[in-house]
């Protein structure tokens, strides 16, 4: 009587964990993660290439030089009387500056004007007892010689005259150099002597020094090699000239401000220096302000050339390999990535100049470089910004970061520009 219960609880527990199990692995499936080969393709940013018109500029170290410069030297011997400017300031040219004893040469000066007026006295009788002897002469009243050795002495008293003179126009030259004139306009530097001091003519010490800084000069360096180079692309059409007659130039003060006046170039040296393979270009610049002085540190920025198909690219979109040569990645029309190399072969504001391989029409990643690798499939979007957005990472320059850091080339990936 109690067997047959018995079994039958038995087969519903038994019907019971079953249903249990098969319950338990729908739900399983249910919740489990999806393969690892459902992941969505990553989001990068891109930009197309276009070729626009760039000036080219070039930035050149170099120094400021005055645009005329004078040594103040004495050309007479004597006591200094008087110094009569102020240091620092601006003088004209014809300025007194210094004064020296006048005395030894207005002394000077008046004794050749008597011995001038004593010979053109004598000169009076001399041509009058000439002429009077030339009349007797004729009449043989006088001897040919008398009659010659009055004419010789007239002639003699003649040359007097001239001798004196250039005695007195000398004397009158030493009594004006007394007085030290400014040779130039401009800024007169510090004295180098005072009042009461010796004083000797074509001292090899200047007494001061005059220098116009008004225009002021620039002189500036470039490489030969730049030089060749600049001259080959104008050559070949690459690039056009600037401008026609003179080439523009700009500064930059030692503290990197602009100067607020444009120069011009003037001319480059005709040889090239042997111990640093450059040529000096003079630049000239207006400065009413006074503002350069010379030998100031400044830095010229000339105009080159102008392209009108060139390419530029941003910074956060230049990569380097491991032989340090400029990479981008390309998005091809299959949507996936593409390592290429270019030559980048200067930096223009926060953009680089690519003068191959690159065309227009080309997609260039520049957001989501960490992720990117060449052959990688990817979602492309228009960068949502010039500058990229949150998932740049570093500017110009090498990107830190050791192996196995993100971006680090121990990682597999090539460093940021």
């Amino acid at each position: 009587m109690h067997a047959v219960p018995s079994s039958f609880a038995r087969c519903f527990a038994l019907f019971l964990t079953c249903a249990l199990l098969l319950s338990g692995c729908d739900f399983f499936k249910k919740n489990q993660a999806p393969p690892q080969g459902g992941r969505p393709a990553p989001v990068v940013g891109y930009i197309t290439v276009q070729t626009e018109k760039v000036t080219l500029t070039m930035q050149l170290p170099g120094r400021t030089t005055a645009f005329l410069v004078a040594e103040v030297r004495p050309q007479v011997s004597g006591i200094l009387q008087a110094r009569l400017f102020t240091e620092g300031a601006d003088v004209k040219e014809g300025d007194i500056l210094y004064q020296i004893d006048p005395a030894p040469f207005l002394a000077a000066y008046n004794s050749a004007k008597a011995a001038l007026a004593r010979d053109e006295a004598t000169l009076v009788a001399a041509e009058m007892r000439a002429n009077r002897v030339n009349d007797l002469v004729k009449t043989s009243a006088v001897s040919m010689q008398e009659a010659d050795d009055a004419n010789a002495a007239h002639k003699q008293a003649l040359a007097m005259i001239a001798v004196d003179g250039a005695a007195l126009e000398a004397a009158r030259i030493n009594l004006d150099h007394a007085r030290i004139t400014a040779p130039i306009s401009g800024k007169i530097g510090r004295s180098s002597v005072t009042q009461g001091a010796l004083v000797t003519a074509n001292q090899p010490t200047a007494l001061a020094t005059i220098q116009q800084l008004h225009p002021i000069y620039v002189d500036v360096t470039q490489s030969s090699l730049e030089l060749l180079n600049l001259r080959r692309s104008l050559e070949s059409g690459q690039l056009k000239q600037s401008g026609e007659n003179s080439t523009k130039v700009t500064l930059l003060l030692e503290d990197g401000t602009p100067y607020a006046q444009e120069g011009d170039l003037k001319f480059s040296e005709v040889a090239v220096d042997q111990s640093t393979g450059s040529v000096t270009l003079r630049a000239e610049f207006p400065n009413p302000d006074k503002v350069l002085l010379p030998g100031m540190f400044v830095r010229a920025v000339l105009e080159q050339g102008i392209d009108d198909n060139a390419i530029l690219i941003p910074l956060e979109g230049v990569m380097r390999d491991f032989k340090g040569q400029a990479i981008v990645m390309v998005v091809k029309d299959d949507n996936t990535l593409e390592q290429r190399r270019i030559d980048a072969s200067r930096t223009i504001g926060d953009k680089t100049l690519v003068t191959s391989g690159l065309k227009p029409g080309d997609k260039i990643v520049i957001e989501g470089l960490l992720q990117a690798r060449p052959g990688m499939a990817v979602r492309p979007e228009p960068a949502a910004s010039r500058g990229g957005g949150a998932q740049t990472q570093g500017t110009s320059g090498t990107a830190p970061g050791g192996a196995g850091a993100p971006g680090a080339p121990g990682a597999g990936q090539p460093s940021r520009q």
